[in-house]
């Protein structure tokens, strides 16, 4: 497949596996025969000859064998194909193959199908089980105090289950719109500058009557028609499903770099599972690399500049040129590298059985550790909101920066508390302070249960995954 030797998921090797990639296009070929036998322009006794047997000869070319008939005679891939595909029927038989048709209706057409079964029979899947698998995460650790970092600075109090359902919602968006997209890819069977031509001019339209020849072959296909081709197909529809799929793996990118950090020496709120016959490193024997989590954010990055390639074929020369089609080649290498990013999560372990994802450790010791180096400032927010309604005269947001904070950063008393110092010497501060409810100044002294919405809004994204995998 493509891609580096090492990353080869095998649930994608069907779909593109180097000798299985003219299976699809053998697909398109067959299909345009049967309806020419159907319309009466094959006659039904050379028709008969396309029995199961020969159809799965020619499904079966290996790409191997084409390529070197490509090399060694045609010097052009789908006449390679063609050569070897009479080698599997009956002459009589054979002279009808790729006839009305050029080379990108089966190629273009075969690509769709490809991609539209990989994202069915094997991203689908496995997306199921990691969005469910995660919607239990999230819910097992919705109320997991941790403090939320803005610019890798401590920021308010979250939860862990809040953190991971920023994640799983994004997932749950991406997959929709791979959904959306993937319901909306098209094939073509229009001809060579996408025109019709030899359907019409030859007469073949006429004798297909209400229902076009491109309609009649595709749907034996499970395919829509595009509204319009040149000699390939527009390039929007495969490259909105493959932007869908990029968004993907950005969002387990995002897991990856998250986690990654959270596993630091300084932070350990987070670690990766690790086996018994497992090494960190060759030579530091006590060390534990977050080697997962690396994996997911670096196959982010090859995802996205696979897609930059894919952006590049948004253009061609008039009704087409053969600068996209090498790059074209490469396409497939968003899926399997996504693919690979979704087998590192729900990868499971000899002895438990269990994912990657629900052995991944939350130490809530550690959360609460780090909330707590940060408790004395965290509550910034709601002590300047609270002075500024209460009655404040000037900015409670500079008196909180630079009256308060650093009173606190110094001493390491909470930031209220240095406030509750100083009113006792300022009877107008006291009167402010005094005006806030009671309850809002008990929350002042318990940084812990600003929290807002955390814990509602990861319970509500759980729910959501859930109720939208039963969908």
């Amino acid at each position: 497949m493509p891609g580096n030797l090492r990353y080869q998921p095998k649930e994608m090797v069907k779909y593109f596996g180097y000798d299985n990639l003219y299976r699809t296009v053998g697909e398109v070929e067959i299909a345009s025969l049967q309806v020419l036998g159907e319309i009466g322009v094959i006659p039904p006794e050379k028709i008969a000859l396309l029995n199961p047997e020969v159809v799965e000869a020619i499904l079966s070319i290996p790409t191997t064998v084409i390529d070197k008939t490509e090399r060694e005679v045609t010097k052009h891939d789908i006449q390679a194909w063609r050569v070897e595909a009479r080698k599997c029927v009956d002459p009589r038989l054979g002279r009808w193959l790729h006839v009305i048709l050029t080379s990108y209706d089966p190629l273009d057409t075969g690509r769709a199908l490809q991609f539209v079964r990989a994202y069915k029979e094997s991203l689908i899947p496995s997306l199921r089980e990691l969005i469910l698998v995660l919607a239990d995460v999230v819910r097992n650790n919705s109320d997991v105090l941790q403090i939320g970092r803005t610019h890798g600075q401590s920021a308010l109090p979250i939860t862990a289950g809040f953190w991971l359902a920023t994640i799983l919602s994004r997932i749950l968006f991406s997959t929709q719109e791979a959904d959306r997209h993937c319901q909306q890819m098209v094939g073509k069977i229009s001809g060579a500058v996408g025109a019709y031509n030899a359907q019409v001019g030859l007469g073949i339209s006429e004798r297909c009557g209400d229902t076009p020849f491109e309609n009649r072959v595709l749907a034996k296909l499970g395919l829509k028609p595009a509204r319009i081709s040149t000699q390939i197909l527009p390039p929007e529809y495969l490259t909105n499903f493959l932007h869908a799929i990029h968004l993907l793996s950005a969002c387990f990118g995002q897991f990856g770099r998250d986690c990654r950090n959270l596993t630091r020496s300084e932070i350990a709120e987070i670690s990766e599972p690790f086996s018994v016959t497992q090494a960190g490193s060759s030579t530091m024997a006590a060390k534990r690399n977050p080697i997962s989590f690396e994996g997911l954010e670096g196959d982010w990055l090859r995802v996205k500049c696979a897609y930059h390639l894919v952006q590049e074929g948004l253009i061609s020369d008039h009704q087409r040129d053969l600068v996209g089609s090498r790059g074209a080649r490469d396409f497939p290498i968003i899926l399997i590298i996504v693919q690979g990013q979704l087998d590192v999560l729900l990868r499971k372990d000899k002895q438990t059985n269990l994912p990657f994802l629900k052995r991944m450790q939350i130490d809530e010791e550690s959360c609460r550790r780090n909330f707590q180096r940060a408790e004395s400032i965290v509550l910034g927010e709601p002590l300047y909101i609270a002075l500024q309604i209460a009655g404040f005269d000037g900015d409670a947001h500079g008196f909180v920066n630079h009256a308060l904070t650093p009173v606190s950063l110094e001493t390491g008393k909470t930031l209220v508390e240095v406030l509750e110092e100083m009113i006792q010497e300022d009877p107008g501060l006291e009167e402010i302070y005094l005006n806030i409810p009671p309850e809002i100044r008990y929350l002042l002294h318990h940084p812990e249960q600003y929290t807002g919405l955390a814990s509602a809004k990861a319970n509500e994204i759980a729910d959501l995954a859930v109720a939208q995998m039963s969908g």
